[in-house]
């Protein structure tokens, strides 16, 4: 028996990478999943968006697991986009248990110099698009009258900013003050709200030539194995001895909290960052 059987969780940007290793977690402990994701390109960021086809290939994924899955194209950015979801998955799932607010955009540059429009698409997908998850799927949680799981993706640099990540520091600090107003005013229905904390994780969010550059700036387009070594700027910001956590390391956390064995734990913070807080 897995530690959520029968139960069902709706995951944002689940096409690929954290929120594709979220639902493939969660569905071997049982639970059926809804997901969206964006599906296209974001023109502020260094990297390409995920596809129809990967979030399709989550789809396989999931099935072969054995449980349900329901997985549309859509935008946090809009809130009628992400009901709309939320509402086709309970009719045809019938509950809904668990929530992984994953979905975030990651781009650089220093807050005086940078483009708003870099500043919008990261505070729109980051931080409101965590709130329009919440108020998409909380009433549905609500109707059940179980209670349920609320998890909310921050990060380490919203913890801890660091220089030329300014607005993605201020999204993710917005969502630490966002995951303890809830925990407030949802428990007394039961309803936890945590939130987890990656440090750097091996996606294509830092896994580009811009990220691997501006952390290894002494370096002459550094590779991504020369980004895993000792004095290549990834590696060096992390008390532990590895240069970044894989995608199922947070995946890991994201079971837990999702679980009746955080029972009693709500409102709080979880770094699974390598030590980078306590050595920067």
């Amino acid at each position: 028996m897995g530690r959520l059987d029968n139960r069902v969780a709706f995951i944002t940007g689940v096409a690929r990478a954290q929120g594709r290793s979220h639902a493939l977690r969660l569905a071997e402990e049982g639970a059926n999943i809804i997901g969206l994701d964006l599906c296209t390109d974001v023109r502020t960021t260094p990297y390409p968006g995920a596809t129809i086809e990967d979030l399709e290939e989550t789809g396989r994924l999931i099935a072969k697991t054995g449980r349900k899955a329901i997985l549309r194209q859509a935008d946090v950015r809009h809130i009628a986009a992400v009901q709309a979801v939320a509402d086709e998955g309970v009719a045809e799932l019938g509950r809904l248990d668990i929530v992984s607010a994953n979905a975030a955009v990651f781009s650089m540059g220093t807050l005086v110099e940078l483009d708003l429009e870099a500043w919008r698409d990261v505070l729109d997908i980051n931080l409101t698009g965590v709130l329009h998850t919440v108020k998409a799927t909380v009433p549905h949680i609500r109707a059940g009258g179980r209670g349920g799981s609320l998890i909310l993706t921050t990060s380490a640099i919203g913890i801890s900013p660091m220089p030329a990540t300014g607005h993605y520091s201020a999204a993710k600090s917005g969502v630490i003050t966002l995951t303890k107003t809830l925990a407030v005013e949802l428990g007394p229905e039961n309803i936890r709200v945590n939130a987890v904390a990656p440090g750097v994780v091996d996606t294509l969010m830092v896994d580009n030539d811009q990220v691997r550059q501006a952390f290894a700036p002494h370096l002459n387009n550094p590779t991504k194995e020369e980004s895993a070594k000792p004095g290549a700027g990834f590696f060096d910001i992390n008390a532990l001895p590895h240069p970044w956590a894989e995608v199922e390391d947070i995946s890991v956390v994201v079971a837990f909290l999702a679980s009746d064995e955080s029972r009693y734990i709500t409102g709080v913070t979880i770094p699974v960052d390598n030590g980078s807080l306590v050595s920067f």
